[in-house]
């Protein structure tokens, strides 16, 4: 039988994890808004050299490339806006379905950001339902009320659920269930999304036990 860990290299196990939870989320944060600057910094090459910050200023500024990029994307929104805008995007989506795997791409992509920026639940209701076998709950997301041609089919209501996988939120897959299967929770995505990421490590509590202070604290003297 292995001896049992000592008290200080007990402690020395708490202090060292609880370091890696204060540091491991800020590292992770300045990793990817950095990345994301580094990624909008590209687009300064549609500036001529002699207009450039580097030349300008006689330095870089990481980041200079974000208020070029704000500035394209509302020049953009701005144009799609109006007739010839919509007119424009229309033709080019024409010529993008004609090529055949840029076809696929560009489709998928499009409907997923659609689906993410509209205006509709999709993405915001999180559900549970059993898969991959009865008794077993997964949380998910439900991202279309009613799938016709399934629930004709099936004569029954049907619904999607995209289900993420753990640590990667971004990678899941999408399943095609009765309604009557589906488990609507009142937890935020967010809170979702986190313990899908900590493969279960950061549970969010049931909103019912939250209470606000003015309620869980004391009542005031008369």
């Amino acid at each position: 039988m292995p001896p049992s860990p000592t008290p200080r290299k007990r402690s020395l196990r708490r202090y060292l994890v609880a370091g890696v939870l204060v540091w491991l989320p800020i590292l992770a944060t300045i990793w990817v808004v950095s990345t994301m600057l580094r990624i909008m910094d590209y687009t300064l090459v549609w500036v001529p050299p002699a207009y450039r910050p580097q030349a300008l200023l006689g330095f870089s500024i990481p980041g200079s490339g974000l208020v070029l990029a704000l500035v394209v994307l509302l020049l953009t929104g701005l144009l799609v806006t109006n007739l010839i805008g919509r007119r424009l995007v229309v033709w080019g989506e024409e010529l993008l379905n004609r090529i055949p795997v840029v076809r696929s791409v560009y489709g998928g992509v499009k409907s997923f950001t659609e689906s993410v920026f509209s205006q509709s639940n999709s993405f915001r209701k999180v559900v549970m339902v059993e898969y991959p076998r009865e008794g077993a709950w997964s949380i998910g997301f439900l991202t279309a009320e009613d799938v016709p041609e399934v629930s004709q089919k099936t004569g029954e209501n049907h619904v999607a659920v995209y289900v993420s996988a753990a640590l990667n939120a971004t990678a899941g897959w999408l399943i095609v269930v009765p309604r009557r299967m589906v488990r609507e929770l009142d937890m935020s995505v967010d809170a979702a999304l986190k313990m899908i990421i900590t493969c279960g490590v950061v549970v969010p509590p049931h909103p019912a036990e939250v209470k606000p202070a003015s309620v869980a604290g004391p009542s005031a003297r008369p």
